[in-house]
C-alpha cells in the first residue's frame, strides 16, 4: 500500500480532493433530491477509478504506461468530477424547476418508515402489473425452452436455462429478446422492493414467493451487474426503510451483505469460464471462493482510460466524434430493419487487439464512463460530455424522488448508476427504460379504470333546490 501511494502523481491528489469536496457538498443536499444521485455517481467514480488503482496495484500501471499517460488520466478524472459537480445542480434546477420546492421522498420514507398511503397504493399498483408481465414472460419462456423450463426456475439443479439467449451481434429481431430480458430484471427487482415495503400481508407473502421463484435465475448467472440490478434494490429498501434500527445497525447489515455478495462473486469468477455455476457448486463446493488468486475482473476502468490515452498518443486510435454514443442511441433498432446498424465498441476493441473485426472473434472492451467520453470527443471535451450525461441522469433520478411516486424506478436507477461506471450505455439503461414504459402503461390503465368507476358511480351530492325564478306556478 505504501509503495502504491508513493508513486501516485500530484494529479491523483487533486482528483481525491475534488472527489471529497464534491461528496461533502452532495451529502448536504440529500433533502433537495439531487444529493443522493450525485453521491451515487461520485461513489461510482471512486470505485471504478480510484479503487481500480489500489485493487490492481501500481506495478501493472508502471509496466504498461508512461508516467505522463497515468498523470493525464488522473487529470481527466479530476476534470470529469469538476464538470459533474457544477453541471448536475444546474441541470437539476432547470429540469426540475416545477418540483424544486419539494422535499426528497426517500429521506421522508427513511425517517418515517412505510406508513405512507401514497407509497402503499403505488407499490400495490406496480406490483400487480409486474405479476402480469412476469406471467407473460414465463409463458414465452415455456414456449422457447420446452422441457428445460425447470432449469429456468431452478438453475441450481444443474444449469441455468436462458430463454433470451442471443448472439453477440444480434440479427433480425433479436432486440425483442433483449426487451424480454430487461423486463425480467425490472419485475424481479420490483418483487424484491415489494417484499420489503408492502404492508398488506397477503400481497407481501405473494411478493416473497415470487422472489423465491425469480431470484435463483440471477443468483446462478455469470454476470455480476445483472445480479446486483435484480436483487440489490430490494435489499437496500429493506435495510434503509423497512428496518427501523439505528443507522449503525443498517450499516452493519449492508456490510454483511457486501461480504456475502463479494464471496459469491469470487466463487462465480473462479468457475464461470469452465462450467455452469450450479455444476461448480456441486462438484467443487464453495472452496474455490477462498482462492487468493481469484480476482474480480472488469473493475479496471482507470486502466482502460490509460489505454485510451496511450493509443491516442501513439496515433493507433483517434476519437470517433460521437460515433460511440450514436451507436448506443440506435441500438434499440432491430438489425432486421437496419442490417448495417453501427456496432457498439468494436473500433476501440480492435485497436486494443482484443477483437478480430473480420472474424468477429474476441471480446469487446468497456472503456468506462470517462474513457467513453475520451474515445468519442477527445481528452478535454470527452470527460465534460460524460459529466453532462451523468448530471442529466442524476437530475432525472432527483425528479423521480421529488415526485415521490415511482419508488421502484428510483431504486433501480440508483443501483444502475454503479453499472454505468463501465460505460454509459443503453444496454445498462434498457432495464430502466422498459421499466419506465411499463410503469407509464400501468398508470394509464389505473387512471382509465378510476375514471370509469367515477362515471358509473351515482353522485352523492344532494340535488340543488331550484330558485324561485324556475319554480312552476300552479294555476289556481
Amino acid at each position: 500500500m505504501t509503495e502504491t501511494l508513493t508513486v501516485l502523481p500530484p494529479s491523483f491528489w487533486i482528483t481525491l480532493i475534488i472527489l471529497l469536496v464534491s461528496a461533502t457538498w452532495a451529502s448536504t443536499r440529500l433533502r433537495s433530491g439531487i444529493g443522493l444521485p450525485m453521491l451515487a455517481v461520485l461513489v461510482t467514480a471512486a470505485a471504478w477509478y480510484v479503487g481500480d488503482w489500489f485493487y490492481t496495484g501500481s506495478e501493472s500501471y508502471l509496466q504498461n504506461f508512461k508516467s505522463v499517460t497515468i498523470s493525464d488520466a488522473w487529470y481527466q478524472v479530476a476534470w470529469f468530477l469538476t464538470c459533474f459537480s457544477v453541471l448536475a445542480p444546474l441541470i437539476h434546477r432547470s429540469f426540475n424547476a416545477k418540483f424544486i420546492s419539494q422535499t426528497s421522498s426517500v429521506c421522508r420514507l427513511a425517517s418515517r418508515g412505510i406508513n405512507d398511503t401514497l407509497l402503499q397504493r403505488r407499490l400495490s399498483l406496480i406490483f400487480r402489473g409486474c405479476i402480469f408481465v412476469w406471467v407473460l414472460l414465463v409463458l414465452i419462456a415455456i414456449f422457447r425452452l420446452g422441457s428445460e423450463i425447470r432449469h429456468f426456475f431452478f438453475p441450481f439443479l444443474s444449469y441455468k436455462a436462458d430463454p433470451w439467449a442471443r448472439d453477440r451481434i444480434g440479427g433480425q429481431f433479436d432486440s425483442l429478446l433483449s426487451l424480454a430480458s430487461n423486463l425480467q430484471v425490472f419485475v424481479t427487482a420490483s418483487f424484491g422492493i415489494a417484499a420489503a415495503l408492502l404492508k398488506n400481508p397477503r400481497l407481501r407473502l405473494v411478493a416473497f414467493m415470487l422472489c423465491v421463484l425469480s431470484f435463483p435465475y440471477f443468483i446462478f448467472d455469470r454476470t455480476r451487474n445483472v445480479m446486483l440490478s435484480a436483487m440489490l434494490p430490494g435489499i437496500l429498501a429493506w435495510a434503509l426503510i423497512r428496518f427501523r434500527g439505528s443507522w449503525v445497525s443498517k450499516a452493519i447489515i449492508l456490510a454483511a451483505f457486501f461480504l456475502i455478495a463479494n464471496f459469491w462473486f469470487s466463487f462465480v469468477i473462479a468457475n464461470r469460464s469452465s462450467m455452469s455455476i450450479a455444476e461448480a457448486l456441486e462438484k467443487k463446493g464453495l472452496d474455490s471462493a477462498f482462492d487468493r488468486n481469484v480476482r474480480h475482473e472488469g473493475l479496471n476502468m482507470f486502466e482502460e482510460l490509460c489505454w485510451v490515452n496511450s493509443l491516442t498518443r501513439d496515433g493507433i486510435f483517434r476519437p470517433s466524434w460521437g460515433e460511440s454514443y450514436l451507436s448506443e442511441l440506435v441500438s434499440p433498432i432491430p438489425r432486421g430493419l437496419w442490417p448495417d446498424k453501427p456496432t457498439i465498441g468494436l473500433a476501440y476493441s480492435v485497436a486494443r487487439g482484443q477483437l478480430n473485426a473480420d472474424m468477429g472473434q474476441g471480446a469487446t472492451i468497456s472503456t468506462g464512463m470517462i474513457g467513453q467520453g475520451v474515445v468519442s470527443f477527445g481528452t478535454i471535451l470527452g470527460p465534460a460530455f460524460a459529466a453532462f450525461l451523468m448530471g442529466t441522469w442524476s437530475a432525472l433520478l432527483a425528479r423521480l424522488d421529488l415526485q415521490g411516486r415511482d419508488f421502484m424506478l428510483y431504486g433501480l436507477g440508483i443501483i444502475l448508476t454503479f453499472n454505468l461506471g463501465r460505460d454509459i450505455t443503453t444496454i445498462t439503461l434498457y432495464t430502466f427504460a422498459f421499466g419506465s414504459g411499463l410503469v407509464w402503461c400501468l398508470n394509464c390503465l389505473s387512471r382509465s379504470a378510476s375514471q370509469s368507476r367515477d362515471a358509473l358511480t351515482p353522485s352523492s351530492k344532494p340535488l340543488r333546490k331550484p330558485s324561485a325564478s324556475h319554480r312552476t306556478v300552479r294555476a289556481s
